[in-house]
């Protein structure tokens, strides 16, 4: 059984862009980059389709609020910490003393 090769997003875009010019013919550059013709239509669609895009706006602001959130949390979450392992050292040391 022949292994399955796995193709980069940019060889993809790469190959997609050459059909989509419509230089070479599908036969020929399925040929050249050794992939199935039902495979480069594929990506061909998968361009097409998804080229759009390429032109929205990225939402940076949801992200830097996302990014706050987590830093907000991950620091409550270590004073939670902290608090806890001061009670764990301060019941420890009450353990001793009454077990002497």
């Amino acid at each position: 059984m022949k292994k399955q090769r796995t193709f980069t997003p940019a060889f993809k875009a790469k190959i997609a862009l050459e059909l989509v010019k419509g230089v070479k013919t599908m036969q020929q550059i399925s040929k050249d980059s050794e992939v199935h013709m039902t495979q480069l239509a594929k990506w061909k669609n998968t361009l097409v389709n998804n080229s759009s895009t390429v032109f929205e706006k990225n939402d940076t602001d949801q992200i830097t609020k996302l990014k706050q959130d987590f830093t907000e949390e991950r620091q409550k979450y270590h004073e939670i910490i902290g608090k806890q392992a001061m009670e764990i050292e301060f019941l420890k040391k009450k353990y001793e003393q009454y077990c002497d």
